[in-house]
């Protein structure tokens, strides 16, 4: 990557540092399948049964929360197939024992008078013979994706500790010709809703803290312009139209403040501004060279950011009040894109190595750091809300296509559209029940 291409990358563009060749994709074939390769160290091995009547609703529930659970990389899926039990069954534990199991789901699905579903579930540790809970939702059709996501949710809640983030959403950008659109959809790309569309670039899409609105840079004004969109209304208002460029929208931890780089007052320099006001941005950094890319720590006490000070793109930190800055990246010439864990353990990043574009992530506590990808045109790194996975855009067989990786590396999960430029994917949080 060149000097002239980071300057480029740091004022306006500052996600598309691996955009290539494009590929056509129409809005309509924006849904993914699922895709899960890797090997993890300790798996659950589980069952979920066909959850009986599910033949009759518009989609199967049961394939749903099992691919949810292999993509987390904590769960192995043992051969259910002709199965035929509901959540009032009582299974053969000791015979589902023999086949290694240590778990079983169980449910069904009912077609209501009203046209809704009425969708149950049970669920049972098979290792110590214990039934772990019963849960029933009634809802539309179009919601059925929702409740097995929030189902995979209790399963793996129940049997990991850690919680779920199924029914979590995602946000990203595609290119379709000289068409942008920022895509809301399920945490496993599918039910994708156009959230903007747009014939200039639309980039940096950024989640609130509550999930209710996502920040993002726009160009339709000729200029990298920050808006925040509201999710459930569809209206949008404007953060930050300064003169010069207004980029890398990233929300502190408490939604209240937001952290961006703006180019007003000469080179490209972290501002912080009120979220919800709007108002005279404060400056933060005070260098001579680009400074961007701003990411919160979970705590609200560190703000991570891409600097050039050293003479090539760095990760540093600093205090959100200002003051001074602290390298963070040493392995490599090239380190850009941080993202933090909810967790405040581990730091993903893009690193350029021997040409080639890679997640790392570190420890930040130790410093450690690893490779865990063996493609070469990674971008725009972001952690699941319970930290446990990473998704982020790369290139496969020269196809843009969105990924989940496990931190360590050994389960990766491709979300492939039907072909097309897709990028700067960003996780959401948690969402209330």
């Amino acid at each position: 990557m060149t000097p002239r291409f980071f300057q480029l990358f740091a004022s306006c563009l500052p996600r598309l540092f691996c955009a290539a060749a494009l590929l056509a994709l129409h809005p309509a074939h924006a849904q993914f399948r699922v895709e899960v390769s890797g090997i993890g160290m300790t798996q659950v091995p589980i069952a979920v049964a066909a959850f009986k009547g599910e033949d009759t609703a518009p989609q199967k529930v049961s394939a749903i929360i099992l691919a949810d659970l292999e993509r987390s990389g904590q769960f192995r899926s043992l051969d259910a197939t002709g199965l035929a039990m509901d959540e009032l069954s009582l299974p053969d534990l000791s015979a589902w024992r023999q086949k290694t199991a240590d778990a079983l789901a169980t449910g069904s699905v009912t077609r209501l008078a009203d046209g809704r579903f009425d969708v149950r579930f049970r669920l049972w540790d098979v290792a110590r013979g214990q039934d772990l809970g019963f849960q029933s939702y009634a809802v539309a059709a179009g919601d059925l994706r929702q409740v097995a996501h929030r189902i995979a949710d209790y399963v793996y809640e129940k049997l990991t500790g850690d919680k779920g983030v199924f029914s979590t959403r995602i946000a990203y950008v595609t290119k379709v010709g000289q068409q942008f659109t920022l895509w809301v959809a399920d945490s496993d790309g599918e039910n994708a809703k156009s959230a903007l569309s747009s014939p200039e670039p639309i980039i940096s899409p950024a989640w609130s803290p509550n999930g209710t609105q996502l920040a993002y840079v726009s160009f339709e004004s000729r200029k990298p312009v920050i808006y925040a969109h509201d999710v459930i209304t569809g209206k949008r208002r404007l953060l930050a139209n300064f003169r010069g460029s207004n980029s890398a929208p990233a929300w502190s931890p408490d939604g209240r403040t937001l952290a961006a780089t703006l180019s007003r007052d000469g080179g490209s320099q972290l501002y912080i501004m009120d979220a919800a006001l709007g108002g005279e941005p404060r400056r933060i950094s005070q260098s001579f060279s680009i400074d961007t890319e701003p990411a919160f720590s979970p705590d609200g006490q560190k703000l991570y950011l891409v600097s050039d000070r050293g003479g090539s793109p760095q990760i540093y930190r600093m205090a959100p009040t200002g003051g001074n800055t602290q390298r963070v990246t040493y392995s490599g010439t090239y380190n850009i894109s941080p993202s933090v864990s909810p967790d405040g353990r581990w730091l993903a990043y893009i690193s350029r190595v021997n040409g080639a574009f890679k997640l790392h992530v570190m420890e930040i506590a130790s410093g450690n750091t690893t490779a865990i990808t063996d493609t070469v045109a990674d971008e725009s790194p972001s952690f699941s809300p319970n930290s446990r996975l990473i998704i982020y855009a790369t290139q496969i067989q020269g196809k843009e296509a969105l990924m989940t990786i496990t931190l360590d590396g050994r389960i990766k999960t491709r979300l492939a559209g039907q072909g097309g430029d897709i990028r700067e994917p960003d996780w959401g949080p948690f969402q209330k029940p």
